[in-house]
C-alpha cells in the first residue's frame, strides 16, 4: 500500500513539474534518452499526452501553426521572442522590398535583411525556422517565377530554384515538407497549373491541377490536406464563394461547401483546427470587413464578428492563438498601416498596432526569432526598400 501510494504522489509530482517544463523547445534526444525513460513518465498517460505534444511539435514542423502549443512560446528570459515577419507589399505604386518583424508582446518592430529586389503579390510560407518566398510581381509589372529562402541565422536571402511557370497572385503553402505553388497570374491569363517544390532536392514539379483557374485564392494546409478558398476567376476580377480541397495522397481535387461571401483577395488561416478566412474583394460588397470560419469535421462556415476595418489584400499570422490580421486596402486609394487581432475565444477585434508603412498585398508569417538576430534599425529610407512602378 506505501509503495502503491508513494508511486501515486510521485506521479503527481512528476505531472506538476512537467506542465511547467516547455517541453516542445527541449532537444528530442533529450526527451527520448532522459525523460521517457522515468518509470513514473511512462506510466502517466497525462505525462505521455505532453510528451507526444512535443513530439508533434518538434516532428511536423511544418504543422506549427495549426498546433495550438502554448507550452511552445519560449520565455522571454531565453532571449528568443515569437515574432511576425512581413516582406514586401505595395502602398500607392510604391513595391517595396522591406522585411520587418513585430514583437506582439512589445509593440515593436525591427529590421531584417531586405530582399534583393521589390515585389508584391508574391507567396511567403515558413517550416520550422526558415521562409520561402515564391513568384510575385516586379516593379515593371512582370510576374516573377523566382523562389528565394531566408535563413533567420544568418539574416539572410539565398536563392533557389525557380518555378516552372512565373506567377504571381498565387497562393502558397507548405504542406508536410513541400511548398505548394497554386494558381496565379502568368502575365496574360490565369492559371489553374499547381507545382510542388521540394526542398530536399531543390526541384519544382507539376501537381494535378484545381478545377477553376484562379488568381488571388486564400490557401491553407490543414491536417494534411491542401485548400484554397476564393479568389478571382472572372474577366472583371470578381471573387468566388468556391472552396476546393486537394489531397496529396490521392492527388485528387474535391469541392467543399461554399463560402457564405464571395471574394478575392482574401487572407486565410488555421487556428485549433478550423480555417478562417478573412477580408478580400466582390462586385456586390468591394472590399469587406467580413470573417467567415469553417470547419472541416461538420463542412460548415460559420459567420464570425467583422474587422474594425474593411481589408482587401492583408497579411495574416497567428501568434499565441490569436490572429493579427496587418495592412490590406480600405479602397483603392487607402492603404492601410493597423493591425487587428482576433480572440477566437471572445470572437472579437482590436486594434492592438501599426506598421512603419502602410501596405497591401503584403506576405506575413510568425516566427520564432533571437532577439540578436534581428537588425537593430528601423526601416531604411525609400531609397532603400523602395521601387517606384512609375
Amino acid at each position: 500500500m506505501l509503495s502503491g501510494m508513494y508511486v501515486v504522489i510521485l506521479t503527481h509530482v512528476s505531472l506538476q513539474v512537467l506542465e511547467h517544463i516547455r517541453l516542445p523547445l527541449i532537444s528530442p534526444y533529450y526527451i527520448h534518452d532522459v525523460i521517457e525513460s522515468l518509470e513514473v513518465v511512462r506510466e502517466s498517460q497525462r505525462c505521455q499526452r505532453l510528451i507526444s505534444e512535443a513530439k508533434d511539435y518538434l516532428l511536423l514542423q511544418d504543422r506549427r501553426g495549426e498546433l495550438y502549443c502554448p507550452r511552445a512560446r519560449p520565455r522571454r528570459s531565453t532571449g528568443t521572442a515569437e515574432v511576425i515577419v512581413t516582406v514586401g507589399g505595395e502602398d500607392d505604386k510604391v513595391v517595396l522590398r522591406s522585411v520587418e518583424s513585430f514583437d506582439p508582446l512589445t509593440s515593436q518592430w525591427k529590421s531584417l535583411a531586405c530582399l534583393p529586389f521589390a515585389v508584391s503579390k508574391h507567396g511567403l510560407v515558413v517550416s520550422g525556422s526558415t521562409l520561402y518566398l515564391a513568384g510575385g510581381e516586379f516593379p515593371d509589372g512582370s510576374a516573377s517565377r523566382e523562389m528565394w529562402r531566408y535563413d533567420p541565422c544568418f539574416d539572410s536571402w539565398l536563392e533557389m530554384a525557380p518555378m516552372n511557370v512565373a506567377r504571381s497572385e498565387l497562393g502558397l503553402v507548405m504542406l508536410d515538407g513541400y511548398v505548394f505553388a497554386v494558381g496565379g497570374w502568368e502575365g496574360r491569363s490565369r492559371l489553374d497549373s499547381v507545382e510542388c517544390y521540394n526542398p530536399h532536392t531543390n526541384t519544382w514539379q507539376f501537381m494535378e491541377s484545381v478545377k477553376m483557374a484562379v488568381t488571388s485564392p486564400a490557401v491553407v494546409a490543414l491536417d494534411g490536406l491542401l485548400y484554397v478558398t476564393g479568389g478571382a476567376v472572372l474577366e472583371d476580377g470578381d471573387g468566388t464563394d468556391l472552396a476546393q480541397v486537394y489531397n496529396p495522397k490521392t492527388s485528387v481535387w474535391t469541392e467543399v461547401a461554399p463560402m457564405q461571401i464571395a471574394r478575392s483577395g482574401s487572407a486565410a488561416c488555421t487556428l485549433k483546427g478550423k480555417i478562417y478566412v478573412i477580408g478580400g474583394w466582390h462586385a456586390s460588397t468591394e472590399n469587406t470587413d467580413k470573417v467567415e470560419c469553417y470547419d472541416p469535421k461538420s463542412n460548415q462556415w460559420t459567420m464570425c464578428a467583422h474587422m474594425r476595418e474593411r481589408r482587401y489584400r492583408p497579411g495574416v499570422a497567428v501568434v499565441d492563438g490569436k490572429i493579427y490580421v496587418l495592412g490590406g486596402e480600405e479602397g483603392w486609394d487607402r492603404y492601410h498601416d493597423t493591425i487587428e487581432r482576433y480572440c477566437e475565444e471572445t470572437d472579437s477585434w482590436e486594434i492592438v498596432g501599426e506598421m512603419p508603412t502602410s501596405r497591401s498585398w503584403l506576405s506575413c508569417v510568425s516566427l520564432q526569432l533571437r532577439k540578436d538576430a534581428h537588425g537593430g534599425s528601423r526601416p531604411g529610407t525609400a531609397s532603400e526598400t523602395e521601387f517606384s512602378v512609375d
